[in-house]
């Protein structure tokens, strides 16, 4: 087993603010960049954290295919809509700017909606949707992505995993947060896989032929993705749908690329990578009082967690909790980082002139 590295949460957010001022990112825009790639490690979504750092911002500042200053501006805007330009900038800073005037716009007009085109990688999507938690809504987040997802019954990439989250509170118990990909796993899964010399469940990817596959490589390598849920005969084709319903709302709507137009966020050549995102935010107390609300989230997530459970399971998960109770356990013994992971923030670090020489702790 892979040895693990803890760090301290603040102490990462310093480093990431190091490295990004250093590429001419002003330090207000850095801290919420590091913010959002921090809270992503905390629960415990490592694929989204720091290990990013260098693939998905630092190389492309480098390459001068990511403003640093993110000029983000508004191009339309109504009592409850507002559509960003994100100046191919930050997606964290410009997704922020965007979730907090759907909030603002909720509190006015009971709910707020935002799109936003020629954006970059934004991170995780349940760090959006959250933001509306403390103000008694509902909040909702969505981003299309680079295509690495075939159509049901295609055998080219043509979605991205396009995640969806959506927020919303209860009284008792922590708040219900989805934060899901409309793929069936992660691209990262199968290279995983592939650099273990396994092989992959059948249905989590297809060949260049379009033939389901257990080869890692093959799915890699001319292949594709499956959506949620898989080959047909499993109902892949609702995964597929809802890939396609991010691409409408974050691409089509927002005025950004879509399908096979969006750019990698990993790559160093070509030009920007035309991120498309959409938020939403409900004010719970234009339905009913937010009390009420809360009382009956609560009795709904009492029936889930108090139902039988199946033999050898003696839980049943909120969408959230375990990442709820990860960031816990992770702000009180540091952030676990893979050894390969820290390795390479340390190679990068001295490559770049910001050394990655934070003090591990001694958990």
């Amino acid at each position: 087993m892979e040895k693990n590295i803890h760090y301290r949460p603040e102490d990462l957010t310093q480093y990431i603010v190091r490295f990004l001022t250093k590429y001419g990112v002003p330090e207000p825009h850095a801290r919420q960049i590091a913010e959002v790639i921090v809270e992503a490690d905390l629960r415990g979504i490592h694929s989204h954290g720091i290990s990013r750092l260098h693939v998905y911002y630092g190389d492309r500042l480098r390459a001068g295919l990511l403003d640093p200053s993110t000029p983000y501006k508004v191009l339309h805007e109504t009592e409850t809509t507002v559509r960003f330009d994100g100046a191919n900038g930050f997606g964290q800073v410009v997704g922020i700017a965007a979730m907090e005037k759907c909030i603002e716009k909720a509190k006015a007009h009971h709910v707020g909606i935002a799109t936003v085109c020629n954006s970059n990688h934004y991170g995780i999507a349940a760090y959006y949707s959250m933001m509306a938690l403390p103000y008694g809504m509902i909040g909702a987040s969505l981003t299309n992505s680079q295509p690495l997802v075939a159509p049901t019954y295609g055998r080219e990439r043509l979605l991205g995993t396009n995640p969806i989250s959506v927020a919303a509170p209860a009284k008792k118990y922590r708040p219900y947060v989805l934060d899901m990909a409309t793929s069936i796993v992660p691209m990262g899964k199968i290279m995983l896989a592939e650099t273990k010399g396994e092989t992959v469940p059948l249905g989590y990817g297809i060949n260049a032929e379009g033939k389901l596959t257990q080869n890692p490589s093959e799915i890699r390598n001319g292949g594709a993705l499956l959506p949620l849920g898989g080959p047909d005969y499993l109902s892949g084709y609702k995964g597929y749908g809802l890939a396609l319903l991010v691409d409408i709302l974050c691409g089509v709507l927002a005025g950004a690329a879509f399908a096979k137009d969006v750019g990698s966020p990993a790559a160093t050549t070509g030009g920007p990578t035309d991120i498309g995102h959409f938020f939403l935010a409900i004010d719970i107390q234009a339905f009913r009082p937010l009390e009420d609300f809360t009382k009956d989230m609560d009795r709904l997530i009492e029936q889930l967690v108090t139902c039988p459970k199946e033999p050898g399971k003696d839980r049943i998960f909120i969408h959230g909790e375990k990442e709820f109770e990860q960031k816990e356990y992770y702000l009180k013994h540091g952030i676990a980082l893979p050894e390969a992971v820290v390795e390479v923030l340390r190679k990068k670090g001295k490559e770049t002139g910001v050394p990655f020489d934070l003090s591990p702790l001694s958990t």
